[in-house]
Formats: C-alpha cells, sequence, structure tokens
C-alpha cells in the first residue's frame, strides 16, 4: 500500500481493504498501528488499533490488538481514545507493568462487579435466607417494592449509607414512618447477611446508622376497628369474592397472623373435615356441623409456619367452617392444596395490596351508604388507614372485652406463654380457646349481622 501512515481521524476513515491485512502508523502517537483487513463476505472490514512494543517479561516486540475503530456507532474507540489508551500502557510499561494484565484484571473485576449487583446477591438472599423465614415473604415483598427499583444494577459493594439514607429519607417525606423502619431493617438484615457471604463485602453500610436519628421513634401500631368498620369490612369482603374475600374473612374470625392463613393448606385440617367439606363441594348437600366431633373442628398451623416453632391449635366455629364450605379443593395434575390461590392451590396467594386497596374502597362505600341511612353527610366520612395486621389486633382488643383472661385471649391469637409458665404449664387450653373463640364469633356476628331493632337478645334480657 502507498499510503502506510495516518494522522488525523480523516485518513484514518479514507484507509481501504485489501486482499490481505496490512498496517498504518500512526504518525502522532508513537508505537501506535491500525491494521487494516480484507473484506468480508457481507463487504464489510475491520480497523483495529494494535500497539508494537516490547511488552514486560518478552524480549522482542510483539504486536498487542485493544480495540476495533469505532465508527458510525459500531467499535470500540474512536481515535483519540486509542492514542490516550497507548500513552497510558506505555507509562505501566515503564513502571514494568504489563498492560494486557492489568486489562485482563479490570475485565474480570468489572465481570466480578455484575455478579455482585444488588439484584443478583438479593435473590441469593430470598432464596437462601428469606424462604426459611416466617416474615420471608413480607420482607421479599418490600425489598422488590421499595429497594430494587432503586438499586438492581449496582453492586453490594458500591452501596453507601448515603444511599440507605437516601431511600429511607424518600419514604417518611411520603409519612410512611413505620414502613420506613420496616425497610430499614430489611436492607440492614440482607447486608449483615451478605458479609458472611463470598461477596468481598466488609462493612455494611447501615453499621453506622439510626434508625432513630434517621427516621423518628418507632411507635407501635393502636389502630383498631370499630363495630361500623367491622359491618362495612364483612359487606365489602362479601364482594371481593375468592379467594381474598374468604382469606379476609377468616383472618376477622380466626385472629391468626395474615401469612398464616394465606398460607394454609388442607393437610393441616383434620381429615374428617376434609372429607366433609370435600363431599359438600360435589353436592352431597348442606353439611350438620354438631355430627362432627369437636376434636376435628381443628386447624392446626405447623412450626415451620408459626412464630414460635411449634404446632399452634385454632379450633374452629362454625362460622369459620362456613367460610371453608366455600373455599374450593383443587384436584387433578398440577393441582395442590393451598386453600388460598391462584395457581390451583400450587401457591398461595401473595399480592395483598391491590386487594387491599378494594377492599378499602369497598368499606368507604358502604361507610358512605350507612351515613345517608342515618340522615348524616356522606361526604364527610372517610376511612381511616389500616393495615391487615390491625384486624389482628381487632380481635385481640375484642377479646378483652368479652373478658377472656389475658393468657388464653394470648394463647388465642398465637403468642406463646411466657417465662416459667412456657416449660412448667403444658397444659394446652383446648377448650378455654375454643369458648374463646366462640364468644368472639358470636359477637361479631351480632355486628355484621344485628338482629332486627324489635328483638331483644338474650344478655340484653337478662340485664333488664
Amino acid at each position: 500500500m502507498e499510503n502506510r501512515s495516518y494522522s488525523t481521524d480523516r485518513e484514518l476513515k479514507a484507509l481501504r481493504p485489501a486482499d490481505n491485512w496490512y498496517d498504518v502508523k500512526d504518525e502522532k502517537t508513537r508505537n501506535l498501528m491500525v491494521r487494516v483487513g480484507p473484506k468480508n463476505e457481507k463487504g464489510e472490514f475491520r480497523r483495529t488499533f494494535v500497539m508494537v512494543t516490547r511488552f514486560p517479561g518478552s524480549k522482542h516486540p510483539t504486536r498487542h490488538a485493544f480495540g476495533e475503530y469505532r465508527e458510525s456507532g459500531k467499535g470500540d474507540l474512536t481515535l483519540e481514545e486509542a492514542r490516550e489508551r497507548t500513552d497510558e500502557w506505555r507509562k505501566l510499561i515503564k513502571q514494568n507493568v504489563d498492560p494486557r494484565e492489568a486489562q485482563r484484571k479490570a475485565k474480570e473485576d468489572a465481570e466480578r462487579k455484575r455478579d455482585l449487583r444488588f439484584g443478583i446477591v438479593v435473590e441469593d438472599f430470598i432464596s437462601e435466607k428469606l424462604k426459611k423465614q416466617r416474615r420471608g415473604k413480607v420482607v421479599e415483598y418490600e425489598l422488590r417494592k421499595e429497594v430494587l427499583p432503586f438499586w438492581k444494577d449496582r453492586p453490594i459493594t458500591d452501596v453507601t449509607d448515603d444511599d440507605v439514607k437516601a431511600l429511607i429519607k424518600g419514604l417518611t417525606k411520603q409519612g410512611k414512618l413505620a414502613h420506613a423502619h420496616n425497610v430499614l431493617t430489611d436492607i440492614r438484615s440482607f447486608f449483615n447477611w451478605a458479609i458472611n457471604q463470598p461477596y468481598g463485602l466488609k462493612v455494611s453500610p447501615c453499621d453506622r446508622l439510626k434508625p432513630k436519628a434517621l427516621i423518628g421513634e418507632k411507635k407501635p401500631r393502636q389502630r383498631v376497628l370499630g363495630d361500623d368498620e367491622l359491618a362495612a369490612f364483612w359487606r365489602a369482603t362479601a364482594r371481593l369474592g375468592y379467594p381474598y374475600g374468604q382469606l379476609f374473612r377468616l383472618l376477622a374470625i380466626a385472629g391468626q397472623r395474615k401469612s398464616e392463613v394465606g398460607e394454609a393448606r388442607w393437610r393441616e385440617f383434620h381429615p374428617d373435615l376434609v372429607r366433609l367439606l370435600r363431599s359438600r363441594q360435589l353436592g352431597d348437600g348442606p353439611i350438620d356441623w354438631g355430627k362432627l366431633e369437636k376434636s376435628a373442628k381443628v386447624w392446626t398451623v405447623p412450626p415451620e409456619r408459626f412464630k414460635s416453632d411449634a404446632n399452634h391449635m385454632v379450633p374452629l366455629t362454625n362460622d369459620a367452617l362456613a367460610i371453608l364450605e366455600t373455599v374450593p379443593h383443587w384436584t387433578g395434575k398440577g393441582s395442590g392444596d393451598h386453600l388460598f390461590s391462584t395457581t390451583a392451590g400450587v401457591l398461595p396467594v401473595n399480592g395483598f395490596s391491590k386487594a387491599k386497596e378494594r377492599l378499602d374502597a369497598g368499606m368507604l362505600r358502604v361507610l358512605k351508604a350507612m351515613a345517608r341511612r342515618r340522615g348524616d353527610d356522606p361526604n364527610i366520612v372517610n376511612l381511616p388507614d389500616f393495615v391487615l395486621h390491625d384486624i389482628r389486633r381487632t380481635v385481640r382488643t375484642r377479646l378483652s372485652s368479652l373478658r377472656i383472661p389475658t393468657e388464653i385471649a394470648e394463647m388465642v391469637i398465637g403468642h406463646a406463654k411466657k417465662g416459667i409458665a412456657r416449660i412448667y404449664d403444658q397444659h394446652q387450653f383446648a377448650d378455654e380457646m375454643r369458648e374463646a373463640h366462640e364468644l368472639w364469633a358470636g359477637k361479631l356476628r351480632s355486628i355484621v349481622n344485628p338482629p332486627p331493632a324489635n328483638v331483644v337478645s338474650l344478655r340484653s334480657a337478662r340485664n333488664a
């Protein structure tokens, strides 16, 4: 070729292919050349930047390609970038550092960082840690909703305390103080776990963060639903339909945790009870619950799903059984035994947020209708914010109002015995718990389906 050198980008662009590869020297940068290749089947050809020098550990000059000339958006480096790269490599060589090894190490580090992206490591955390925890699904939901959108593609080693502060402050500005506390706890748990894994993380960005200083004091929730709200809740759940309508109602009747109810399986119920329920679904007619032994009217939450790592017995009232009568039993290939499911029982439901929004909207409509019937202005009616866990608190509060002994009320909602009683008192209190459930069921029934005004309750007659 006649032109064996170039000095400008325009001259570099003008280099055309030949039958074989040929080298062209850069006039402005020592050791830099461009190799021009022949055309391929598509009529395309390459211009490749190469550095020709004696690299550390080598006795003779060698050629090393480090990138394609970028033109029209294709390729790796512009001419200026190639010249800068060559100058940088020449400095490294003077320090007896092989730039090819440095480049290889940088590439490996970049690939390792990609493997340590927050989104990838969080998936490890979910599968290895959260799947074994009672609150695992709640923490997973919070991480996916509040954290992953911001840090998904960032290496976990690059997340700083300022990043955590900014994320949490964003939640506090929305007024979600309790939620901010929970999310901070989730992030702290994740990083504490990651430190003990082979990810190269040495320090957690949450180590020096104080929740009280960052968010404020965490105040325990005290929200309890009143009678009108419970009545509205009952009517609104009827309109929700399966699976959330029955699930929410069972929360209110049984007083158990959302995860315990939402992940319930038919195998946790007495076989005789399940047999009756399935026969009812097949059209065998109404069930006479009075003929079923009391010992079979029980739901047993297994240790792996219960907070105290022990079996938890939930006596089932007739009102609870009436709800179970409307829950489908999945059969056939590919089905499962979860009560509340959108996948034929294979997996339990997990998307509560949209169902809760529908519940809130339905309750508000009912409360406004109740106000109109009373002659009040429905436009001033509102529904104070509540979360599903507040239903459980409502049940516990109502048990006290029914004069249920504290230790029985605590056991009803699944709080374990405390102190020395946990060791020495092994009585199961089955009858006492059933009586408490029956009293609450009766009270709830009187609230959501009150008797006509001209009917005097037995208790009122006795007190007259």
